[in-house]
């Protein structure tokens, strides 16, 4: 496709929109379902294509954030794109398990670790990454990315991982600039400038044990969610003035039912459970908290300015000892879509039907229901990070744009407020 150069960059009078998704290894094709309810029957409604200025992404995430960025001079199409990939996988794209790196993994476990060579280009995993790297270049002309981003079709792209070495929090960002001098003040991340590759996007999906970790230059590194699941702070970082966050995590109720309870304790004791749990307990994130800390700094502004005029907040971030031009505090609006469906549970549903079972006869058609009947009949989150099947991936697209469409008015009311707001310049 031949590149086309409208620029999309915030004019004067319109504030910059990131664009924030989650990691969740098969739950991404979820996130895909709500964008492209936004790029599509949001931007029918409002008229127009609803700028995404910042893309920001984790792990899978970060996959997705990858897809919509090489494509953003074709806004609609591009996640019809990313429906056509997910729709597509087959368990055994994405999934080889490595019979060599499972005896390594063995080895490991009982004190003896595998010798990584000086020159090899990943980690220790059960999972074969030939496959799943070559999907990703297929399906990601990277080149592009930087060439949107110099012709100001985007901002920034970032892409979060986690340096092994020093369990640090590494965001590449890519931009047209050069990062401003104390773009973090966290000594536990880190922003790196780059020219985004596949390898920076792998890195980051490589969740630990079953992908193997990745080497970017010299380091090697590891799956972003482990410490920023949600990457809230890259995009507040690199001037967003709103957000739209994605989240795959469905947010189960208070107190599970009597049947749920029963059935869980049931599991317990299966070593698969148990792994499901852990995986979900290492994906953590903060994000609810995180929201609402950024809406009650919304609210406190507000009632600033109402109450002591419209100088509040620029007299606020001078006492602070903001730079010139910068405000180190801001409105910051966001909408958060998250699933309302629990995943985990479509997920074994999903591999006990007959459908899957006439098209996945073979081994990991039957590890799929090994892990199905491990993990009890209320919850397979294992299995749901790893279900990389094109008909369940079509459920949770499905899903993603139901919720999306729920919160359709919303979404419409964000980009028209957002039209009126002045932006602030690029960091």
């Amino acid at each position: 496709m031949p590149l086309r150069t409208r620029a999309v960059v915030p004019p004067n009078g319109r504030g910059r929109v990131a664009l924030v998704l989650a990691g969740g290894a098969a739950r991404g094709a979820y996130e895909v379902g709500v964008v492209q309810h936004i790029l599509e029957d949001v931007a029918r409604d409002l008229g127009r294509d609803p700028p995404l200025d910042i893309l920001c992404g984790t792990s899978v995430g970060a996959l997705n954030t990858c897809g919509l960025a090489a494509f953003a001079d074709y806004p609609r199409a591009r996640a019809r794109r990313l429906v056509d990939v997910w729709s597509h996988l087959t368990i055994d794209q994405v999934l080889s398990i490595d019979r060599g790196e499972l005896f390594g993994l063995m080895r490991a476990l009982v004190g003896r670790p595998p010798a990584i060579r000086p020159d090899a280009q990943h980690g220790v995993g059960l999972v074969d990454p030939t496959a799943i790297e070559k999907l990703i270049t297929d399906a990601v002309p990277f080149a592009r990315i930087q060439q949107h981003l110099d012709a100001g079709l985007l901002s920034a792209v970032t892409v979060t991982a986690t340096h092994i070495g020093s369990g640090r929090t590494i965001v590449f960002i890519a931009q047209k600039n050069a990062l401003s001098d104390g773009w973090s003040t966290d000594p536990t991340m880190i922003g790196e400038r780059v020219e985004l590759q596949p390898v920076h996007a792998l890195a980051s999906a490589a969740i630990p044990v079953l992908f193997p970790a990745v080497r970017v230059g010299a380091e090697f590194y590891c799956d972003g969610g482990l410490r920023q699941n949600v990457p809230l702070s890259p995009a507040r970082r690199l001037g967003a003035d709103g957000i739209i966050v994605v989240s795959p995590r469905f947010l189960p109720l208070p107190q599970p039912d009597a049947p749920e309870i029963r059935a869980n304790e049931e599991a317990f004791p299966g070593p698969l459970f148990l792994l499901g749990k852990t995986l979900n307990a290492l994906l953590l994130d903060r994000l609810d908290s995180d929201i609402d800390r950024l809406r009650r700094i919304n609210k406190i502004l507000d009632a600033g300015t109402r109450s002591y005029g419209a100088s509040f907040l620029s007299t606020i971030n001078d006492a602070m000892g903001s730079p010139p031009g910068k405000l180190a505090l801001r409105p910051l609006a966001t909408v958060l879509v998250r699933a309302s469906g629990d995943i985990g549970r479509m997920s074994g549903e999903f591999v006990r039907s007959a459908s899957f079972n006439a098209r996945n006869r073979g081994l990991l058609g039957r590890l799929m229901r090994r892990l199905a009947d491990a993990e009890g009949a209320s919850q397979a989150d294992l299995l749901s990070y790893l279900l990389f099947d094109g008909e369940f991936a079509r459920e949770l697209i499905a899903l993603g744009r139901a919720d999306a469409r729920r919160q359709h008015d919303e979404l419409c009311s964000f980009f028209e407020d957002l039209a009126h707001r002045d932006g602030e310049p690029n960091s």
